[in-house]
């Protein structure tokens, strides 16, 4: 085993990522990345990144820890960065599965991919924990966006059917 091998700095994620970084003698890249790109906070920059975006990836699992991956789309800016530690997507008809709401239901960690495929190839990941709210408690959240209470206030048409408020972890 090199030194780098035997080199690790923990993080919050598990024991079996320090694992694989010993394993692999990733684990000095591994502390630089957490010590410089990692944060509990969107930069302006981030923000900028997530407000141009006009799809996301997202990961949830349910109670049992079964994953689901699915994705959203809308104009840019659909997700809405309401502060450097909260974010907004919309819920819209879909299949009427709601595999995401449900699962976020019983456990609120979330996974959400950014990722600008044409101009810069750039991605950004953001975990949190999230929870599900509707129209109407939209309407009396306090320093919510006017985009996002005249979506949340639309009938007919495309209007979302409840929202995601995510908390930046």
């Amino acid at each position: 085993m090199n030194k780098e091998q035997e080199e690790w700095i923990p993080h919050v994620n598990s024991e079996g990522e320090g694992q694989a970084q010993r394993m692999f003698g990733s684990a000095r890249r591994a502390a630089a990345f957490y010590r410089n790109q990692m944060t509990n906070e969107l930069n302006e920059k981030m923000q900028s990144f997530i407000a141009r975006q006009e799809m996301v990836f997202l990961s949830t699992a349910n109670a049992k820890r079964e994953c689901d991956c699915s994705y959203r789309a809308g104009t840019a800016g659909f997700v809405r960065v309401l502060n450097a530690r909260m974010l907004a997507y919309p819920e819209y008809r879909g299949n009427g599965v709601m595999a995401s709401v449900g699962n976020i239901l019983e456990n609120p960690q979330i996974g959400l991919m950014f990722i600008d495929f044409f101009q810069s190839t750039v991605g950004l990941h953001v975990n949190g924990k999230a929870s599900v709210v509707t129209n109407e408690d939209v309407a009396v959240m306090p320093g919510i966006p006017e985009s996002m209470l005249e979506a949340s206030r639309m009938k007919g048409g495309q209007h979302p059917e409840c929202w995601v408020i995510v908390e930046v972890q």
